[in-house]
Formats: C-alpha cells, sequence, structure tokens
C-alpha cells in the first residue's frame, strides 16, 4: 500500500520505536474549563488553560510517543517554552470545542482562524478531528462525511498526516440516566455503532482511526466477549487505529487497551484517563507533583501494555518493518 513522503514521516513521528502510537490527549477545552470550574467554567483564565496544559506535557512527554494538543492553549505555547522535545511527536486537533445542532444531532465545527496549512506550517506531525458520530442519522452522517472527505483532501494536499476520532452519543431514550449513570440502552448499541462507524469513516483518505471501545464495560465485563468486539473493530478498520480513553479510570483504560491491542490496535491516544484527577488539586505545585508522579507513570505503563501486545501502526499497511517501497529516481521532481 503506497503512502506519500509527508504522511510517512509524520506518522513515523508519532510512533515509538517499535511502530507503536503511545499518545497523549491534552488538546481538552470546554470540558476541561467545565472540570476546572464546575460552577464557572468562564472564571478559568486563558492562562490557567496554558499552565494546566504546560505542566502536563512537561510530566508526561518524556514517557510519550507524541502529544495531542489544541492551537487555542497548548501546540505553540508548548513549542515555545521548550517543553515538547523535538524528538516527539506533534499532533494538533483542528475543530472547535463542543459543536452546533442539537445534542440529538451534532455537528461539529472547524477552529476558526485555524486551518490543515497553518498546522503543517508550524511543523506538525499530524492533525486530528474529532467528530460526533452516528452512522445510523443518515443525514448528520452524511454532513459529517463532507467535512471529513473535505479536511482529507487538505491534508492530501499539505502531505500531513491525518487522525479522525469519531464519538458516538446517545439520542432520545439512550441518554444518560438521571445520576449521570450510563443508559444500558445506549449500551446495547454502541458495539454495533462504533463497528459501523470504523467502517465507513477508514473508507476515507485518512491516515489513522481513533476509536471508542466497542462496548460500555459498566455492563459487559466478559473479557472474551469484549475481545471479540475489538476483533470485529479491527476488522471494519482498514487503517491502522488507536483507542481513545473517552474519560474512563485508569484501571478500566487499562484494561481496555490490553484487549485492543491484542485485537490488533496500534496503541491508543489518552487523556483523562491518565490526569483528570488533577483538574481537582488546585496548588500548582501540587498538581504538577501529580502529573510527573502519577499521570506520568500511568502513561508509561500502558506504553508497556501497547508495545506488549499491539501492531505496529505499518504492519496495517503491509510493510515490512516498517520499510515501505523505494521512491522512484528523481522523485522529488514531481512531489
Amino acid at each position: 500500500m503506497n503512502i506519500s513522503i509527508g504522511k510517512l514521516r509524520g506518522l513515523q513521528q508519532l510512533a515509538d520505536s517499535r511502530g507503536m502510537l503511545t499518545m497523549c490527549a491534552i488538546d481538552h477545552r470546554g470540558a476541561l474549563k467545565r472540570a476546572l470550574n464546575e460552577k464557572n467554567p468562564d472564571a478559568v483564565s486563558h492562562q490557567d488553560m496554558v499552565d494546566f496544559k504546560l505542566d502536563l506535557c512537561q510530566a508526561v512527554a518524556p514517557f510519550a510517543s507524541a502529544i495531542l494538543l489544541d492551537p487555542e492553549y497548548g501546540a505553540g505555547q508548548a513549542i515555545a517554552a521548550g517543553l515538547l522535545p523535538g524528538s516527539k511527536g506533534l499532533l494538533v486537533s483542528l475543530e472547535k470545542t463542543g459543536y452546533t445542532g442539537d445534542s440529538t444531532a451534532r455537528i461539529t465545527e472547524l477552529l476558526p482562524g485555524w486551518s490543515v496549512k497553518k498546522a503543517r506550517k508550524m511543523g506538525a506531525s499530524a492533525v486530528k478531528l474529532l467528530i460526533y458520530f452516528r452512522p445510523d442519522l443518515k443525514d448528520i452522517a452524511s454532513k459529517q462525511l463532507d467535512l471529513v472527505a473535505g479536511l482529507a483532501d487538505q491534508c492530501l494536499e499539505e502531505d500531513i498526516a491525518f487522525l479522525v476520532e469519531p464519538v458516538s452519543y446517545p439520542i432520545e431514550k439512550e441518554r444518560i440516566n438521571q445520576g449521570g449513570t450510563s443508559s444500558r440502552k445506549f449500551a446495547e448499541i454502541k458495539p454495533e455503532l462504533v463497528i459501523e462507524t470504523a467502517r465507513q469513516i477508514t473508507a476515507l483518505p485518512i491516515d489513522v482511526l481513533k476509536a471508542e471501545f466497542p462496548a460500555d464495560i459498566k455492563f459487559e465485563q466478559d473479557e472474551a466477549k469484549l475481545l471479540g468486539l475489538c476483533q470485529q473493530l479491527n476488522q471494519a478498520s482498514r487503517l491502522p487505529w488507536v483507542l481513545l480513553s473517552a474519560g474512563v479510570d485508569f484501571d478500566s483504560f487499562r484494561k481496555q487497551v490490553e484487549i485492543a491491542c491484542k485485537a490488533g490496535a496500534s496503541g491508543f491516544l489518552a487523556g483523562r484517563a491518565l490526569w483528570q484527577e488533577g483538574v481537582q488539586i488546585r496548588s500548582r505545585e501540587k498538581r504538577l507533583d501529580f502529573f510527573q508522579n502519577t499521570a506520568a507513570p500511568r502513561l508509561k505503563e500502558l506504553a508497556e501494555v501497547a508495545d506488549r501486545y499491539g501492531k505496529p501502526w505499518y504492519s496495517r499497511l503491509e510493510a515490512e518493518k516498517g520499510r515501505f517501497s523505494q521512491v522512484a529516481q528523481d522523485w522529488y521532481r514531481g512531489y
């Protein structure tokens, strides 16, 4: 399977020495503000957000193959502060936080003033798009797929790797129950949603799928069944895929990563599972200590799990030991 030089280089930068994508997500914005100040998120200042992200980046970067940051509070700031080592891949988000439309028909918006071209210009290894996606909502799904397809074309033009993160959500009677517990009805259809989503998204010219775990482990804990569902997800995905953490606790995510990697995943992009307790720590010094002594070791542990069980991203593209076909003589003339 052919891959362009720019995309290939970007994916190499995102991976560790074994070809595993062991990445940390620090691109949260609206959700992070709400976590830092539940009663008044708007009171969280720009610098509060920057400080949180820089401290976290500093702590986890040594143990990550790549870091996902947003352009508003993290990407440029981490580079300027010297806290994102040059040896680590940089993944930058494209979407505006949140969504437009009804909560049962969510449409993704791009961040105004930001673009694939600017991400390439700043030196990013890859770009990432989060889209809320329900393959059974045909009209909304079609609009979301059009957005992905348009950005995929831009990534081809700029020759930069493109990761897509589709996230399912409940509608009507599938909504979250009162008290914040998951809905069993939504849990029952989630495997089908996640697997079909993988099939549709990876039919587009993207590079890596950032997938949800295809089950709710609050309702399904049979590891054989969970492995089977992840194997179905692996078969549905035409491309390398990694697992997102979706805010679950660390122990749950570690279990999910192991199962997903045994089924064929190429790693993970872990967010709140690593660091979510840190939002409750008001002292910056104590919070940094938590990042260094809890979040960072968690990431290291997950990376060890992925390296033990996962498949290198390039194996999905049938490149033995990461070696792709030789470039033609004078390839640069037409590049």
